[in-house]
């Protein structure tokens, strides 16, 4: 008989993580990771088949650390979710917003309830994830304390909904990377893709600029481009990638052999091309 698939997520049971692996593989069966190593190790080792990776928020930008993990992870993307995040002030049965001294929840969650924290005069404390937040405000049983998480983890850990959809941004989304320890590219010509790539260039003037130049010149449109330092040095970054189209199409063909003569030899890595959800053309749902 085969088994159900499994996919790796960091966080708790309850985590907007989790949330994203529901909606986006139903079929597969969700599995908790400790921290963003662990959760690609466990892809890596066989003990998931896929991971759900965050990598940005529409309110908070990246996922802190994530893309240095990425390229070395030797997994490869496969495909794309967008969760809108509607956070909720959760407390103890029978608590009010009134009663709530210190909110806790994930750094990146508090900062998406900025407005609402500053207007309760709340204690803000930092948490490793929203859902281990929810999982302590549960046993500590304190009125005075509340969380910010999903509805799925005031479900998991019998909170109450102090109040609903508190982020500051009605958009607040967070974009999700799918990966898998083999890649599976999507035919050519089927539908807008997205190939994601990193990538340095050679130590000399102009050589960013002229490396994207060739993006440009074949109509590649990047949707996203961030550097970030590598190696511990200031003197070396490492260039991260996402463009529309297919790996395989003649214009991403021309421009990757431009970027690659500005690169030092085997420096552009191409992490995946996949399906582009249909998020990014306005359709609502990742």
């Amino acid at each position: 008989m085969s088994r159900t698939p499994i996919v790796a997520y960091q966080g708790m049971a309850g985590a907007y993580s989790h949330l994203a692996c529901s909606n986006a593989l139903p079929d597969h069966e969700p599995l908790p990771c400790h921290s963003f190593e662990d959760m690609l190790t466990a892809v890596q080792e066989g003990q998931a088949d896929k991971a759900m990776v965050p990598v940005e928020n529409s309110v908070a930008g990246r996922v802190a650390d994530i893309h240095h993990l990425l390229p070395e992870s030797g997994l490869f993307i496969v495909g794309e979710y967008f969760q809108r995040v509607n956070h909720m002030l959760l407390g103890v049965p029978g608590a009010t917003v009134e009663e709530l001294r210190e909110v806790r929840a994930h750094p990146q969650s508090l900062a998406q309830c900025r407005k609402l924290i500053g207007r309760l005069k709340l204690k803000r404390i930092n948490h490793a994830d929203n859902a281990g937040a929810a999982h302590e405000v549960a046993a500590l049983g304190d009125r005075s304390v509340a969380a910010i998480a999903s509805t799925m983890a005031a479900r998991v850990y019998g909170l109450d909904v102090l109040q609903d959809s508190i982020e500051d941004a009605a958009h607040n989304t967070t974009r999700f990377l799918i990966m898998a320890r083999q890649g599976v590219m999507p035919p050519a010509g089927n539908g807008p893709c997205i190939t994601t790539m990193v990538f340095q260039v050679r130590s000399v003037p102009a050589a960013l600029y002229k490396a994207l130049g060739g993006f440009a010149t074949n109509g590649v449109n990047l949707t996203k481009l961030e550097s970030y330092i590598i190696d511990g040095s200031f003197e070396a970054a490492q260039f991260y990638i996402d463009a529309e189209g297919h790996v395989d199409e003649p214009g991403m063909q021309h421009a990757l052999d431009e970027l690659r003569f500005f690169c030092p030899k085997g420096a552009v890595r191409i992490l995946g091309t996949y399906p582009a959800s249909p998020f990014r053309k306005g359709g609502g749902k990742g």
